[in-house]
C-alpha cells in the first residue's frame, strides 16, 4: 500500500484590529510564489488576540512577533518555512551562509 504524502499547510494567524492583512497577503503571496510545490495552501487567518502575528506550519509556530518583538523579513521567513517543509531546496541569494 502506498501512502500519499499530502503536502504541509502554512497558516499565516494576523490581528485584524492592527490592520496587518495586507502585510499578511504579501507574505503568503511570497510564500506562495516561491514554494507553489512544496505547500499545499497558505491560510490568512484572522486572530481574536490583539497585537497576533504567527507563521505556522501546520500546528507548529516558526515565527511568533510577540515572542521575538518584530516583524519578520521576507528573507528570514522563507529560509525558516524551507528549513521546515524542503532543507534541501535552494533559495539562491537568499540562502543563509553557512561557514
Amino acid at each position: 500500500m502506498t501512502t500519499i504524502r499530502t503536502k504541509p499547510r502554512l497558516s499565516i494567524e494576523y490581528c485584524p484590529k492592527c490592520n496587518w492583512l495586507m502585510r499578511s497577503a504579501w507574505m503568503a503571496q511570497e510564500l506562495l510564489t516561491t514554494f507553489a510545490e512544496d505547500l499545499g495552501e497558505v491560510a490568512l487567518i484572522p486572530s481574536e488576540i490583539a497585537g497576533r502575528f504567527t507563521i505556522m506550519v501546520e500546528e507548529e509556530i516558526l515565527f511568533d512577533r510577540k515572542r521575538e518583538g518584530r516583524f519578520p523579513e521576507i528573507k528570514e521567513l522563507k529560509q525558516l518555512v524551507r528549513d521546515k517543509v524542503c532543507p534541501e531546496k535552494s533559495l539562491g541569494h537568499s540562502d543563509k551562509n553557512k561557514s
